[in-house]
């Protein structure tokens, strides 16, 4: 019998869900999605496995409460590491230098200066 982890059901979706995808609603509401998450196809989901009540879209993005912000959550394409990107920071000099590229694509896309020391970095590499 297969085991289903996943759902966008809400019927499936218990007391804490609801009330986790209605704090996302809020967020959505006062126009607090994060930049780069694309609002086409916008559904609730459920990660019944981790217990997480996210938003996803048209394009499989993932955002989610960090605290009291709606942000975006990541996973590498090459090692498929997950977490909010200030996460994902905190783990950039072990990555693999697909998933450190995939960063700073995120970062640029964001306008975060979280990765500026390695971009420096880099750049010192190549002179």
């Amino acid at each position: 019998m297969e085991t289903i982890s996943y759902t966008e059901d809400f019927a499936k979706f218990g007391h804490r869900e609801r009330e986790l995808a209605s704090e996302l609603l809020i967020q959505w509401n006062k126009g607090n999605l994060p930049e780069d998450f694309e609002q086409d196809g916008i559904k609730f989901a459920f990660n019944m496995n981790s217990g997480n009540v996210f938003l996803t879209n048209s394009n499989f993005d993932c955002a989610m409460m960090n605290g009291e912000t709606l942000e975006s959550f990541y996973s590498t394409p090459y090692e498929g590491i997950e977490g909010f990107f200030s996460e994902l920071v905190e783990e950039f000099e072990e990555m693999h230098e697909e998933d450190k590229e995939y960063m700073f694509q995120i970062a640029e896309n964001i306008n975060s200066n979280l990765l500026d020391k390695y971009k420096e970095e880099k750049q010192n590499e190549k002179e």
